[in-house]
């Protein structure tokens, strides 16, 4: 039985147990639903949480355990030497996975018989042409071992989805009948819906909380294996940033670490003037015609996805900047540098400085701007003194939320800055940023385990260290600096 048909008929077992607990709270007083502690749908929500939150729950439980306990059990059967040179058990138990799945496709297509299965042999049949009829690719011939594996693997997978959906309604009836046996006029329904309800509303409050939490301890774990192969001291201060994937790497984040910082440098430099004049015009002396339409015009900006800006950043202020500065000034000679992710890259973040700083500037009361007028200051001194500093701590958010855009963007700098990670003050120079690496370290045929690979983790981490930092840095200074009036 498929999982969805599990919670399909979990849910049908519980929906059929409200209206049966409904049923059965009214039947208890004759009818009269006044002598009832809570009303007769309380009563049904109590069945049908019974019955279907402990199956739901069980359920996906076990899908979260399943595939390791499977994979524990099957991979006894892979020997040592059934991996191939150069590559590992992780890779070959993903062989094993697809072949699983092949055979389950070529069972439900007819073009494997059911029942010949278990007598199907690596040696005997060529297991990569029945494969590849179903749409299964497999790099190298097929190993009789992971043959083996690969049928245990489907076999004892069948199993346990047969006991999972059997444990789920077995359940969800159990919880159904323990509920229904407790209806009774005192019975106090409504606390234990409202309970529920409670419940999930914490659980879904906490779900932002238990991402960052599960997020920081996969970078912790990885980039921990990461130092155990690679010097920790080596990565943060060598100044050379050299993947080799052979031995002898130079694996240093100081480059990368200078290339993301210039280029979000550059493009706030260019964003932040820009964005917060426009929100300066918009909320204060634009007139509201004017207001209508430029600043859906600006939030358009935020909508254009990035592989366009990168486009643009190519094909346009590339070559633009390096025709008419970087190689009149002797500067460079490429049309990817910082300076042209930089500028693109402004322009992206614009939006989200105008439309923010604009909001968080109308918010001022209008009590300020008139007392303002009335003490005689004119509109551009009341716009400094008064409505800024009011603002500012709505400003700051919106600034650190155009850096944290963008520390984290990865294809405008692909394309507008280049791949180069290196250490120059020259803005015309191609140079990289942490992001892109990240990208380029786990794309590709290579292993994993290796140095090369989860360096990306220690380089994702030390991007959240970063953006944490920064994060740090403007509570400060909103606390410093914030104005408060009552």
């Amino acid at each position: 039985m498929s999982v969805g048909l599990v919670i399909l008929v979990v849910v049908a077992i519980a929906t059929v147990g409200f209206f049966i607990g409904r049923a059965r709270a009214v039947s208890s007083v004759a009818g009269d639903v006044r002598q009832l502690h809570s009303l007769p749908s309380y009563y049904g929500q109590t069945v049908f949480l019974f019955s279907a939150v402990p199956a739901l729950l069980v359920t996906l439980a076990w899908l979260l355990l399943q595939p390791l306990y499977v994979e524990n059990q099957v991979s006894g059967i892979i020997l040592p030497g059934d991996i191939a040179e150069g590559s590992s058990l992780d890779l070959v138990m993903a062989d094993v996975r697809r072949i699983s799945s092949g055979l389950d496709t070529a069972v439900a297509a007819g073009v494997l018989d059911k029942n010949a299965l278990t007598q199907l042999d690596a040696s005997q049949t060529d297991v990569r042409a029945l494969l590849g009829d179903v749409g299964v690719a497999l790099a190298s011939d097929v190993h009789p071992n992971v043959f083996a594996a690969a049928r245990e693997y489907r076999a004892t997978t069948a199993t346990l989805k047969g006991a999972m959906a059997a444990v789920a309604v077995v359940l969800a009836v159990l919880g159904a009948v323990i509920a229904f046996a407790r209806i009774h006029p005192e019975y106090r329904a409504r606390n234990v819906s409202e309970l529920a309800i409670k419940s999930l509303l914490i659980l879904s409050s906490m779900v932002a909380i238990l991402t960052t939490v599960g997020i920081i301890f996969s970078l912790l774990f990885e980039t921990s294996n990461f130092f155990r192969m690679y010097p920790a001291r080596d990565f943060f201060f060598n100044l050379t940033w050299n993947p080799q994937f052979t031995g002898g790497s130079d694996l240093g984040i100081l480059p990368l670490l200078w290339g993301t910082l210039y280029v979000s440098f550059v493009a706030l430099i260019f964003a932040v003037p820009i964005g917060l004049l426009v929100a300066i015009y918009l909320s204060e002396y634009a007139s509201r015609k004017v207001r209508s339409i430029v600043k859906p015009a600006i939030e358009v900006l935020a909508g254009i996805p990035t592989i366009v800006y990168g486009l643009f950043a190519l094909i346009t202020i590339g070559p633009l900047l390096r025709d008419y500065f970087a190689q009149p000034l002797g500067l460079g000679a490429s049309s990817s540098s910082v300076l042209t992710a930089g500028v693109v890259m402004g322009i992206m973040l614009i939006p989200f400085v105008s439309s923010l700083s604009d909001d968080v500037i109308n918010a001022v009361p209008q009590a300020m701007r008139d007392g303002s007028y009335g003490l005689g200051a004119t509109q551009s001194e009341t716009v400094r003194q008064v409505i800024l500093p009011a603002a500012l701590p709505g400003i700051v958010g919106a600034i650190l939320l155009a850096a944290s855009r963008a520390i984290g963007e990865t294809m405008i700098v692909v394309m507008g800055a280049g791949a180069a990670a290196k250490l120059s003050l020259n803005p015309f120079e191609a140079m990289t940023t942490i992001t892109v690496k990240i990208v380029s370290q786990l794309t590709g045929d290579t292993e994993f385990a290796s140095p090369e690979t989860l360096v990306a983790f220690a380089l994702g981490l030390s991007l959240f260290v970063v953006t944490l930092c920064l994060n740090v840095l403007a509570l400060y200074i909103v606390r410093k600096y914030r104005e408060e009036y009552e």
